[in-house]
């Protein structure tokens, strides 16, 4: 898998047209430039099956249960399918959930394990709203789809086979990384209709899921296989038996004539919960009806932005850009508002939903800006729902996951997230709430941690917190990742200080604009990089830039070539740092050119996407192209960029280089293709790059902000000038509010650089 990780290895056929005529695609035909099957395969640990956009149900096949790359429990380069479970996570490092496995197959049960299908790619298909595949080696069809609450499989079966179907309330993903199953209960209602429970933990540390279903043909036996030390045991059960504790359910349908449909819903608060999920799905609708109908849902997020180019390479990956970042934040909740709060106490929201699967290191970075050009109503209701976490649990949370703080990531991320929002007006109350959940997730609590020691949850309030507080840096002897947390922190001290300065708390401001500037204790200049200090001052020895140990080192998930440009915040002040445009300009240059090679022997294997040592693959680096702005060369952003978009995403299931991350990967590109960037969260300015597209029109509530691209090709990656309604720009950039109905932004393209 090496070959993928650097530039200099990638042999890619680059399209820049087609016999097809993509340019004006009509908004019914966008569901075909969708391909779920990017992502799947290399690491960007995307899943293939159906789901609404943020849907509670993520209905999809399950390949791959071991290892990193078992994320999202489907990998391209698989052979095994084990069934198709019902909730998963879009391109993460770490997997959880895949619960409720569902397998269909023929024959009689016997009591040698469980039984396992092949994976065929001849035989799949996956689409907007729709995944089925031929399984081998039982022949049955199965489609699936999902509403937002609802999972619909569809298998049809061999005639006169019996018609088998397996519930697998034992299956995990990575279970070699701590996810288990608790406890499950099966229940029988009647013969068409079963429910179930089961508690896993993992990832999210407790995890109580109930489950509907009902069968359009009845049951005619089941066989529970109990799982004993000495062997597997097969064990009939009377239809008269109502509830059991077991981990594993034949269901017997003996030959069916006609299609064998299933449709489940799940629930993280009781078993009625799952009932009144189930309700929200119309009697009358069809399975064609219901796919048709998400396909429509759909439609009105891909329309959300309108494209012109010939290359239908750019509109597949723009599209299916779209579409990953519309699967995360989830439903949590259930359709009468009732969620399980992260103090694990059951609630009701009236007016909002609560949401999980936040994954704000990443996302504050390219998906928050981008939500809040498309869906600014969305990110205000994001924004309340994470204060309410905030208010359950006492800390802003990192990572929460199925009511669960999992303390993953650096820092306290959720203040970048608040603070642009709070630039662009996007919060309109308990602005002062917001400030407050920011400062108290940023001071030292050990009261937090001793109530949750043992838990993930421990490491939300981190301990690079107390260092920081104590020592104004954090040592590299003290703690591992030491400079990523620092660098991290430093801009949200930043993006706290600025929350401050708007809500005239004067002394708050100026008290964190100085933990702001912390991110220079970091900065050697004898070396000209980031890096480890002891706790008595003097340097971490034996530097080597090129250096990772993933999880032990000073960085997170990199290097110090990685992470010494991670100063979003201020990069004015670390090009001077460097020693002035022109040293900084020679900085990025060695950055971008030099050798890719890792060293350290447990080099951490997020690091991919590289150019030189830049990481695409991974988000510290996503601003790094627009820092040559403040630079003696400040076009090389467009070199860079052209780089990036044309080789690291491509139309493939490898064709995202890294973790998808809950549409991270894909946001960027999308804004990056229409020629915009807001390389800082919270300074609401909108570079121009490098745009792919002749035209884009971006759908506001009132009209549409267009972008026109003149002179747009492969050579002509440059700037030449643009015009913001009419006027002429002096800086290659537009303010957050300049993005208005009936707006446009003209930009010329040309092959020289100036």
């Amino acid at each position: 898998m090496k070959k993928f990780r650097s530039l200099l290895y990638l042999t890619i056929i680059l399209t820049s047209s087609c016999a097809t005529d993509y340019s004006r695609y009509s908004n019914r035909d966008l569901q075909y430039l969708v391909d779920p099957l990017i992502g799947t395969g290399f690491h960007g640990h995307t899943y293939p099956g159906p789901s609404a956009p943020h849907g509670q149900i993520q209905l999809s096949p399950d390949t791959h249960i071991l290892g990193w790359e078992a994320s999202s429990g489907y990998h391209y380069d698989d052979s095994t399918l084990y069934g198709f479970s019902l909730n998963h996570l879009s391109g993460t490092g770490i997997g959880d959930m895949g619960d409720f496995l569902f397998l269909p197959f023929t024959g009689p049960v016997n009591g040698v394990g469980k039984p396992v299908g092949e994976l065929d790619h001849s035989l799949e298909k996956a689409e907007l709203g729709l995944y089925q595949i031929l399984l081998k080696p039982w022949n049955v069809q199965v489609q699936l789809t999902a509403s937002e609450r609802v999972g619909w499989q569809q298998y049809t079966f061999p005639q006169n086979a019996q018609a088998q179907v397996m519930l697998d309330l034992s299956h995990v993903l990575q279970p070699n990384w701590g996810h288990r199953l608790d406890s499950a209960n099966f229940e029988m209602i009647d013969s068409f209709t079963i429910r179930a429970y089961r508690q896993t933990s993992g990832w999210a540390h407790y995890d109580p899921v109930w489950m509907y279903a009902t069968f359009d043909h009845p049951i005619q036996e089941i066989i529970l296989l109990k799982n004993k030390p000495t062997g597997d045991s097969l064990i009939p059960m009377t239809l008269k038996q109502k509830s059991l504790e077991v981990e594993t359910v034949f269901l017997n349908f003996g030959p069916l004539q006609q299609p064998l449909n299933l449709k489940v819903s799940i629930s993280n608060t009781s078993a009625n919960g799952a009932l009144i999920n189930y309700k929200t799905l119309p009697s009358d609708l069809t399975f064609e009806g219901l796919r048709k109908k998400t396909q429509a849902d759909w439609e009105e997020k891909l329309t959300a932005i309108e494209i012109f180019t010939p290359d239908s390479t750019v509109l597949k990956n723009f599209y299916t850009s779209l579409y990953h970042a519309h699967l995360a934040p989830i439903l949590f909740s259930d359709a009468d508002g009732t969620y399980r709060g992260l103090d694990q106490e059951i609630k009701q929201y009236e007016t909002l939903n609560r949401f999980s699967a936040y994954s704000l290191w990443d996302v504050f970075r390219s998906w928050g800006p981008l939500m809040t050009i498309l869906e600014p109503s969305s990110i205000s209701s994001w924004c309340y729902d994470l204060l309410n976490h905030y208010r359950e649990g006492g800390l802003l949370p990192k990572w929460p996951l199925q009511g669960n703080y999992t303390g993953t990531m650096v820092g306290y991320p959720a203040v970048a997230f608040f603070y642009d929002a709070l630039q662009k007006d996007l919060i309109d109350s308990l602005s002062d709430e917001f400030l407050k959940a920011g400062l108290i997730s940023s001071q030292w609590h050990p009261e937090f941690v001793e109530k949750h020691k043992g838990t993930r949850a421990e490491r939300v309030m981190p301990l690079p917190i107390y260092y920081k507080e104590n020592y104004d840096y954090i040592p590299y002897n003290k703690i591992p990742e030491s400079v990523s947390y620092g660098l991290e922190m430093a801009f949200y001290d930043w993006c706290i200080a600025g929350m401050a300065q708007q809500l005239g708390e004067h002394e708050i401001h100026q008290k964190y604009l100085k933990k702001a500037d912390a991110y220079r204790h970091y900065f050697d200049p004898s070396v000209g990089f980031m890096r480890g200090r002891h706790e008595d001052g003097f340097w971490e020895p034996n530097f080597d830039p090129s250096y990772s140990e993933h999880l032990n080192g000073p960085f997170v998930e990199g290097n110090s070539w990685q992470w010494t440009p991670f100063v979003l915040h201020d990069p004015q002040g670390l090009q001077e740092l460097m020693g002035g445009a022109q040293a900084f300009g020679n900085w990025l240059d060695e950055l971008f050119t030099t050798n890719s090679a890792l060293s350290g022997a447990n080099a951490s294997m997020d690091i991919t996407g590289l150019i030189g040592q830049y990481a695409h693959g991974n988000e510290p680096s996503h601003h790094v192209p627009y820092l040559y702005r403040w630079t003696d060369r400040p076009w090389k952003t467009n070199q860079i960029l052209d780089t990036i978009l044309y080789h690291f995403y491509q139309p493939t299931p490898e064709g995202i280089i890294g973790n998808e991350d809950c549409g991270q990967m894909s946001a960027w590109y999308i804004l990056n293709a229409i020629g915009l960037y807001q390389m800082t969260p919270g300074k609401p300015t909108f570079f121009i790059g490098r745009p792919l597209v002749e035209e884009a029109k971006i759908k506001l509530v009132q009209g549409y902000f267009t972008i026109k691209v003149h002179g747009n090709s492969r050579t002509n990656k440059y700037l030449e000038k643009a015009k913001l309604n009419g006027v002429l720009l002096k800086e290659f950039s537009i303010d957050y509010s300049a993005i208005q109905p009936g707006g446009k932004l003209e930009i010329w393209m040309t092959d020289q650089y100036l």
